[in-house]
C-alpha cells in the first residue's frame, strides 16, 4: 500500500472528527453527568450509541470472583462483591483485514465528596480548554473516544475490512471486566486500550509495557509479659515484642530485594528508573494508640513487590516464601511461631516491542496527526493493557489524551484537555483503519504479510 492513500484517509478522518467535534465533546460531557446516576446509566448510553453506529450489541453479566484468570488473582477484601456488567459491540468487517479489540472502562473511583473541587464534579465544566469531571480521565474520556472514533469513520465514508470489537468493561478493584469479555470472545489479532496517561504525557506516550505486581500481608506473633498488671512497661524485657520479630522478616525481605535488584534486569525499566524490581513495605500496624503501656500480642505488615513481564508470578512468590521461611527458621521464637504470609492480589505484566506492527502503526498515527514522536513509559504497573496479552495472547497497547489531577491519585478537579481528546479520537480511528484495513477503498492493512 502506498503512503498517499493512507495519508488521505487520515486527512479524511481528521476532517470528520472536526466536523463532529461538537457531538464528541457533548458525549464526553454527558458521560460525566450520567455518573451521578451510576455506572449502569453510562453503560446504557454507550450501548445505545454503539448500536446506532451499527454495532451488534451484547451485554455480559458476570461475577468478578468467578472469572477464570491466568497468572492473576485477588482475595475477597481486594475486590468488590456482586455482579457487574460489560457491553460489547461487534462490527464484522468484510473479513479481509486484521481484527482489533478496542476497550475502555466506564467505572471510576467511588464518589466520596468534592470538598476541594472548584468545579461541580458532574457538571463537565470547561475552563482554559479543559473539561473537568469525576472520572473523566479514568476512564470516561477513553469510553467517549471509542464512540467518537467510530462516528468519524462513518462520517468519512470508511468501513473496516477487519472485524472490530468494542468492549466497555468495568476495571476498578479487580472488576475483571475485560477478562470476562475475553473469556467469552471475541478473539482478535491486536488490542487498543483507550485511557489517558496518568503520567500527564498525553499522546506523547504509548502504553506498551506493564510490570506485574503482588500485594501481601504478614502476621507476626508476639508474647506479652506474664503479668496481670495493666501496665507492661516494667515487665517489657520479659515479653517477646512482635516488632522485634517483624524486623527480622523485613531485613530478610530487604536482602532478597537487593539480590533481586542485582539479578533481574529489563532494559525499559532500567532506562526509566534504573531498577527492574522492588519490594516495598508499605504499612506496619500493632497494638492500640490508646494503650501505650501494653505489649501487643501481634503485628501485621503489608507491602508489594513489582516484577517485569519476563518473570513468572509463581516464581516470585516462591522466592518471597523461601526468604521468609529461612528467616523464621533462624530464630528460636519464629521457628516455633512461624509468621503467616497472605497473598492478597497479583497481576502479571505485559510487553509489546517497539517493532511490533501494532506499536508501529500507533506511533506513526500519532506522529502524522500531532507531529509528536511518542515514547513508551514503562512505569504503568498493573495497567489493563496486560489483560489481552496475558489472558489470550493478544498484543495490546494503550494511549489517551492529556489529563491531570486524577481522583484516584488524590487529585481534585480531574480534567482532560479537549483538543487532545479530539486528537485522540482521530488517532484511534486512524489506528483502526491502518490495522484493520478499509473495505471501501480496498486497502490492505499496514505491515500485512
Amino acid at each position: 500500500m502506498t503512503l498517499s492513500p493512507d495519508i488521505s484517509a487520515a486527512e479524511a478522518l481528521a476532517a470528520a472528527v472536526e466536523a463532529g467535534r461538537d457531538e464528541a465533546v457533548a458525549l464526553l460531557a454527558e458521560l460525566v453527568a450520567l455518573q451521578k446516576q451510576g455506572e449502569a446509566a453510562v453503560l446504557d448510553r454507550v450501548a445505545d450509541a454503539l448500536a446506532a453506529l451499527g454495532g451488534l450489541i451484547e451485554s455480559i453479566s458476570y461475577e468478578p470472583a468467578d472469572v477464570p484468570l491466568i497468572d492473576e488473582f485477588a482475595t475477597g477484601p481486594a475486590m468488590d462483591a456482586g455482579k457487574r456488567r460489560a457491553v460489547v459491540a461487534r462490527f464484522a468487517g468484510d473479513g479481509t483485514g486484521r481484527s482489533l479489540l478496542v476497550f475502555a472502562h466506564p467505572d471510576s473511583e467511588r464518589f466520596t465528596d468534592a470538598t476541594n473541587w472548584q468545579h461541580d464534579p458532574f457538571a463537565a465544566s470547561v475552563a482554559e480548554g479543559r473539561m473537568h469531571g469525576w472520572g473523566i480521565a479514568d476512564d470516561l474520556a477513553g469510553v467517549a473516544a471509542v464512540v467518537a472514533a467510530l462516528a468519524a469513520l462513518r462520517k468519512a465514508g470508511l468501513s473496516l475490512a477487519g472485524a472490530l470489537a468494542v468492549a466497555i468493561t468495568p476495571s476498578k478493584r479487580h472488576a475483571r471486566g475485560i477478562a470476562a469479555v475475553l473469556e467469552r470472545g471475541p478473539s482478535a489479532e491486536g488490542a487498543l486500550y483507550l485511557h489517558p496517561a496518568e503520567s500527564g504525557a498525553g499522546l506523547a506516550e504509548i502504553k506498551a509495557f506493564a510490570s506485574g505486581v503482588l500485594e501481601f500481608e504478614i502476621e507476626v506473633a508476639g508474647v506479652p509479659p506474664a503479668t496481670q498488671e495493666p501496665s507492661h512497661t516494667a515487665f517489657a524485657h520479659q515479653a517477646v515484642h512482635p516488632l522485634d520479630k517483624a524486623m527480622l522478616l523485613i531485613d530478610a525481605l530487604r536482602r532478597l530485594d537487593a539480590r533481586r535488584g542485582a539479578r533481574i534486569h529489563h532494559p525499559r525499566l532500567e532506562a526509566a528508573v534504573g531498577r527492574s524490581t522492588n519490594i516495598l513495605i508499605a504499612s506496619i500496624s500493632a497494638g492500640d494508640d490508646g494503650m501505650r503501656q501494653r505489649v501487643p500480642a501481634g503485628l501485621r505488615l503489608s507491602g508489594s513487590i513489582s516484577f517485569p513481564p519476563t518473570e513468572s508470578m509463581k516464581a516470585v512468590q516462591a522466592e518471597v516464601e523461601v526468604a521468609l521461611a529461612a528467616a523464621a527458621a533462624d530464630d528460636a521464637f519464629l521457628s516455633q511461631h512461624p509468621p503467616t504470609l497472605r497473598w492478597l492480589s497479583g497481576v502479571s505484566g505485559s510487553d509489546v516491542a517497539d517493532d511490533h506492527p501494532l506499536y508501529e502503526i500507533a506511533a506513526r498515527a500519532i506522529a502524522d496527526i500531532t507531529g509528536i514522536a511518542a515514547r513508551v513509559n514503562p512505569m504503568h504497573t498493573s495497567s489493563d493493557i496486560r489483560n489481552p496479552l496475558v489472558q489470550k495472547g493478544i498484543p495490546a497497547i494503550g494511549l489517551g489524551p492529556l489529563c491531570g489531577n486524577l481522583t484516584h491519585a488524590g487529585g481534585h478537579d480531574e480534567w482532560v484537555d479537549i483538543e487532545d481528546h479530539l486528537r485522540t479520537v482521530t488517532v484511534a480511528a486512524t489506528i483502526m483503519t491502518r490495522w484493520c484495513g478499509t473495505a471501501s477503498q480496498g486497502e490492505a492493512p499496514e505491515n500485512a504479510a
